[in-house]
């Protein structure tokens, strides 16, 4: 596929997702807020650009990889926006993570110019973004999709359309429910074990090798243990993305307890200053809650 690719967005998930598509072989502009997070980019051969708008001019698709549904919408809408430099005829994949309302809106806005977008939300954390193993869930017309899926081959290995825009984004919320529940339900379980006497580390060896096995158990669990929350994916994030699964819900009169109660535990880390550490400090709310700490040497008596 001939095409002239636009990245913008380089953090953490964005840098090796760009670095990914550059060793596809596909020649790449670049936009960053921060000068400094272009440069291994230009390194590699991608050309810096000042304005998303001027990313926007010189390509047939433009990648964007922000933190939040106001920073797409200032990428996208904003004053020297993607939307006042995109041509006719070229494509938005917009892989943050965002409102599914706003990213219908933005979908029609941009039809109007007659520019396509999809929503492409990425599951997996910065190793599989280097790994170029992510898995993305899709939302957008289907041949704009088949279009972009040798693209999306060089980022992710499970690349899922799920339906019209907006679909992506609400399977990605779903993958965030699962997750934070998944991540609460350790922490409970590693406090439950810890109050009875138990040592959680060998909970959890027992647990990983039956039906409750699974990632948070395997990752997240495996930090609360070490008490390493050092970020991979940061409370603020989940928070975010928490906030934006109980808005959806509210809108449509939906009950969700067990994220409404993960929602309040992100919460209680972010105004304890605890905010980028990685979510696997979930625990750190469980255990005040119950003055029972994991991590404290079993008594022998």
């Amino acid at each position: 596929m001939n095409v002239n690719v636009g990245f913008i967005g380089l953090g953490i998930m964005g840098k090796p997702m760009a670095l990914n598509l550059i060793r596809g072989g596909y020649p790449l502009r670049v936009y960053g807020r921060r000068v400094e997070s272009m440069e291994p980019l230009t390194a590699a051969g991608a050309q810096a650009c000042a304005s998303p708008a001027e990313v926007a001019r010189n390509a047939d698709l433009i990648f964007i990889m922000v933190s939040d549904t106001q920073d797409v919408e200032q990428v996208i809408l904003g004053p020297e926006g993607v939307i006042s430099g995109a041509r006719p005829g070229c494509t938005v994949v917009d892989m943050s993570t965002i409102s599914p309302a706003a990213t219908r809106s933005l979908a029609a806005q941009l039809t109007a110019r007659g520019v396509e977008m999809l929503d492409a939300p990425v599951s997996g954390g910065e190793t599989e973004a280097v790994n170029g193993a992510l898995s993305i869930m899709v939302g957008g017309k289907p041949e704009v999709f088949t279009l972009v899926k040798p693209l999306f081959e060089r980022l992710g290995k499970n690349i899922v359309y799920i339906g019209g825009n907006g679909t992506g984004q609400l399977a990605k919320a779903c993958n965030q429910i699962l997750v934070t529940l998944s991540i609460e339900g350790v922490a409970e379980a590693f406090t439950f074990a810890r109050k009875n006497g138990v040592d959680p580390g060998r909970v959890r060896e027992a647990l990983l090798g039956g039906f409750a096995g699974n990632k948070s158990l395997e990752v997240q669990g495996k930090r609360m243990l070490d008490h390493d929350f050092r970020p991979g994916f940061k409370v603020r994030l989940h928070q975010k993305d928490l906030r934006i699964i109980m808005e959806t819900a509210h809108q449509m009169g939906l009950a969700l307890p067990g994220s409404a109660l993960v929602a309040q535990n992100m919460n209680a880390l972010m105004g304890s200053g605890e905010g980028d550490l990685d979510s696997s400090a979930l625990v750190n709310v469980i255990e005040r809650l119950n003055e029972t700490y994991i991590t404290a040497p079993l008594h022998k008596g």
